[in-house]
């Protein structure tokens, strides 16, 4: 057993050092701080013994301190990564976008201004005269790492779940960069050929771009720089067709014959230009593509890439991803995953029944057979759009799924106003921005923030489910590898002989096992990219779950299991379907904001304020419908008060 004195740890701050330094490490308890000195070790290998024999989460500065592990062939079980963690605790203060660097925490820390963030740089060798001090950077982890744990630990076990779960996924995004997507430079090579003619041999235009540009010029009767949108708009001017971009969908809106060409020159030259030739010699290395990921880039949560069109990977060259010799790829898709998360998070659980295709279900149900209109009314509801027929959609899901549509007007209503929302773990959205309480920027407002909610808990599920599914290879021993990820679309390389077991470990997974999605392996060694369809098995509850924790520890106390459904919420309340929101290091769950903010919408005054509800409240409300028992209760019937007049929006705060 592990005494408190033992080599054992349950936090280890590590220093990879470089090529001249040994790696050092400093030992800490559970909530930072230091348990020992600082160790000086002989080599990597002394880490991998150390992880071999206790098996501690270790702190890292930032993602290229892992990097570094890896290089040398040292991988580790779980890990807290100091800068992503600072920019969710942040962002949860209310301060989205600000500096979240390991300096610009310390600043933070001693109550000084943090100085800009450096641009993220690849690893190499030493600059000639490097200012950084490498041997205070440990006692910086250190320091910082501390205060984020008792900044974790006040703001509750979501903010601890999505800490633990982002820094997990930073373990497999570098994973994977290390492993590499398996992709046949050939195959590309012949894709590019078969759409774009043979290779230029110095450059230049590929044969058939350069026939598409002849039949432009042709059209307009004039030599027409195709690539160059002021010379197409003079064109087509000149030909009577005024036309204020040459995007593809406003092009299509004209008759003239060089329509064909320039929209076929067009999607042909993208194709060129982000995945051709060029992009195969920078990106794809011995048979793998080496995407650099960066988790959490987009402001949801989401993952975004650095250079490489990772997460936009066209069609068209989707087929040279192989599998080796010997191996399969195992694909899995939560198919439809957020507007599942939407029925999750309003308990509005009709909205998403047992079925393969929940839009196909929904069209059945609701918009006579009509799968188009049912994908369109949830994606309406989602992202906020009313104009077009998509009005006359939401009126029948606001009639059908009423939760689910009030807990996205209730997000977009706290939007508009300039208030935070939060997803069901704790990430918060940007504050409003000087301007945005003027009517269209508050309205735009409140449609990102409609959408956020939905989105950010679905990148929650998607990351939990990843630090699952590492930890099951890891368990098992397995050889089957992590090699893509894709919002909510994951990709494992394996023996062929396991290939079945490997699917099996995957639908096994907590979250994808509680969410009822099913993962099969690709027959043969080649992938299009046409992930599986998620099926819901019909025994169980159709609801999306954050469930298990993450890393190798399965009880530690930051880990808690946190359910959507099946689980009482943080406030104890039975059944309450939204807990207390959780904060960063200030409350900011209901900010003040000028009187002007909360002027009454057309929307808002159309609602009796006793059925107004707020995302940012930190108390139940009137979520929680269920008795102990589980019996459904009513509550007690009230007369709405008298509304007030309508008064018209001011433009200035009034009073004082």
């Amino acid at each position: 057993m592990c005494g408190p004195a033992s080599v054992c740890a349950v936090r280890v701050a590590v220093d990879p050092g470089g090529p001249e330094r040994a790696p050092r490490v400093q030992r800490l308890h559970d909530d930072g701080t230091p348990a020992r000195d600082v160790e000086v070790l002989g080599g990597m290998g002394d880490v991998a013994a150390l992880e071999a024999a206790s098996a501690p989460r270790w702190v890292f500065a930032r993602a290229r301190s892992y990097r570094r592990l890896l290089a040398a062939g040292v991988d580790v079980g779980r890990a807290h990564d100091v800068e992503l963690v600072e920019g969710l605790l942040v962002a949860a203060d209310g301060h989205f976008g600000q500096p979240h660097g390991l300096a610009a925490a310390l600043a933070r820390l001693h109550g000084r201004t943090p100085d800009p963030d450096p641009a993220a740089v690849e690893d190499g060798p030493p600059a000639l005269f490097d200012t950084t001090d490498a041997s205070d950077e440990l006692a910086d982890v250190v320091a910082v790492h501390a205060a984020q744990q008792r900044a974790l630990g006040a703001a509750g076990p979501g903010m601890r779940l999505l800490a633990a779960a982002e820094s997990a996924g930073m373990l497999v995004a570098e994973e994977m960069t290390a492993a590499g997507l398996p992709w046949r430079p050939d195959v590309h090579d012949q894709l590019l050929v078969e759409l774009l003619g043979p290779r230029p041999v110095l450059g230049g235009r590929p044969p058939k771009l350069v026939a598409l540009a002849d039949a432009v010029d042709v059209a307009f009767g004039r030599p027409v720089n195709p690539d160059s949108p002021a010379e197409v708009l003079r064109a087509f001017a000149r030909a009577g067709h005024e036309l204020t971009s040459t995007r593809s969908w406003e092009l299509s809106r004209i008759d003239h014959p060089a329509v064909g060409p320039l929209l076929a020159y067009k999607e042909l030259a993208r194709l060129h230009s982000a995945h051709g030739w060029a992009w195969l010699r920078s990106w794809v290395r011995d048979g793998r593509f080496r995407p650099d990921y960066v988790v959490g880039g987009v402001v949801s949560g989401r993952w975004a890439s650095r250079g490489g069109g990772a997460l936009q990977i066209p069609k068209a060259v989707r087929a040279a991803v192989r599998a080796d010799p010997g191996w399969r790829l195992v694909v899995a898709d939560a198919a439809q995953l957020e507007p599942r998360v939407l029925a999750a998070l309003s308990g509005d659980h009709a909205l998403a029944p047992g079925d393969d295709d929940l839009y196909t279900a929904l069209a059945a149900r609701e918009f006579g057979g009509d799968r188009a209109k049912a994908k369109l009314a949830l994606i309406s509801a989602m992202y906020g759009q009313t104009s077009g027929g998509a009005g006359v959609l939401l009126a029948t899901l606001r009639r059908r799924f009423p939760a689910a549509m009030q807990f996205v007007e209730d997000a977009a209503r706290a939007g508009e106003e300039g208030r935070l929302v939060r997803s069901r773990l704790g990430r918060t959205c940007p504050p409003a921005r000087p301007g945005d309480e003027q009517t269209s920027a508050a309205r735009a407002r409140g449609r990102f923030t409609r959408n956020f909610v939905v989105q950010a808990t679905a990148a929650e599920w998607a990351l939990v489910l990843l630090a699952e599914l590492r930890w099951h290879l890891r368990a098992a021993g397995s050889p089957a590898e992590l090699v893509f990820f894709q919002h909510d679309e994951v990709l494992l390389h394996t023996p062929a002989e396991i290939a079945e077991d490997t699917a099996a470990a995957v639908a096994d997974a907590p979250p994808w096992r509680a969410g009822g999605f099913s993962a099969t392996p690709r027959s043969g060694s080649r992938c299009r990219f046409a992930w599986s369809r998620a099926t819901t098995s019909a025994e169980r509850a159709p609801c999306v779950v954050l469930a298990g924790s993450v890393g190798s520890a399965r009880t530690t106390a930051g880990e808690l299991s946190l359910a959507f459904c099946g689980t009482p919420c943080p406030s104890s309340a039975p059944g309450c379907r939204r807990g207390p929101v959780p904060s960063g290091r200030t409350s900011t769950r209901r900010p003040v904001q000028p009187r002007a903010w909360r002027v009454p919408s057309a929307r808002r005054r159309s609602t009796p304020p006793h059925r107004r509800r707020s995302l940012a409240s930190p108390r139940c409300r009137r979520c929680c419908r269920r008795s102990a028992s589980g019996t459904r209760r009513r509550p007690a019937r009230r007369s709405p008060p008298a509304r007030p007049p309508a008064r018209r929006p001011s433009a200035r705060p009034r009073g004082g």
